[in-house]
């Protein structure tokens, strides 16, 4: 494996003799260079999705594994599924080295068990439809690279988000997504760069991964969940630009039917 880059020292010095002027400022400029990076693997991870997309169309399932930051990136986006897109929430599961404590507080030297990430993925009876995508800027943790391995054994699809070259986890997955960032603002501070490159790479994957299931009609997220009052006001206005009908007729319909996809069939169906 080559140096990891992602811990080699900052392109800026002296960060604790900045001004709030001078941090924010660099800061940003490195942030703005993540969007590049990812761009130059967008074959890749169109790739990867197409192969996914077919499993899921079928019934699989799509695991996010990870730990630290990585691990939590990808419960947030798996969690994001149920509400944004109506899918249950079994369909998009994040995994993360020490279980659901480690959201709030690091949990020491979980990540350092290579068997522990499969023992994990077993817990939801994984099948050969599944999906597995290890999560790790480095691309060396343990937990990661054990269950990629384990999952390749047992017949699943697997993918890597990872952010240095030539890793491990990279090598052990059947589609690499690698995002070379570069150094960190603060050296080997990887919730940075890192962080933010994987959480797009994410959003590209479940967001496109819905789409095409059909949770989403012209730019609409018709199977939202009407979890709160915002979401009930947009439903409605979606109803009202798709039906032609009041405001009032529109909420009514989309509180009576429960989803924005089956007020506007059943509205349409009675013109």
């Amino acid at each position: 494996m080559t140096d990891r880059i992602t811990e080699s020292s900052s392109n800026h010095n002296d960060l604790d003799k900045m001004s709030t002027k001078e941090l924010i400022l660099n800061i940003n400029n490195e942030d703005k260079t993540v969007a590049h990076s990812i761009a130059e693997i967008l074959p890749e991870i169109e790739s990867f999705i197409d192969a996914c997309y077919l499993r899921m169309k079928n019934g699989g399932r799509l695991f996010y594994i990870g730990a630290g930051t990585s691990g939590r990136l990808g419960i947030v986006d798996a969690s994001e599924c149920p509400p944004t897109f109506g899918v249950d929430h079994g369909v998009v599961v994040g995994l993360m080295a020490g279980g659901d404590k480690a959201m709030r507080k690091a949990v020491e030297f979980a990540e350092d068990s290579a068997s522990q990430g499969w023992i994990d993925l077993q817990e939801h009876s994984i099948t050969k439809k599944d999906t597995v995508i290890g999560i790790a800027a480095s691309g060396t943790t343990p937990y990661v690279i054990g269950a990629i391995e384990k999952a390749n054994e047992n017949g699943l699809l697997t993918g890597s988000i990872t952010c240095n070259p030539g890793n491990p986890i990279a090598n052990a997955a059947q589609h690499e997504m690698t995002a070379v960032v570069g150094p960190e603002f603060v050296t080997g501070s990887t919730r940075m760069k890192s962080g933010t490159a994987q959480k797009l790479i994410l959003n590209m994957i479940s967001t496109s991964l819905m789409i095409k299931l059909g949770h989403v009609k012209g730019n609409r997220m018709v199977d939202m969940q009407l979890s709160n009052n915002k979401l009930v006001d947009r439903g409605t206005k979606m109803i009202m630009e798709a039906v032609d009908v009041s405001y009032e007729k529109a909420k009514e319909a989309l509180l009576e039917y429960g989803s924005v996809r089956k007020a506007v069939s059943e509205m349409k169906s009675e013109k």
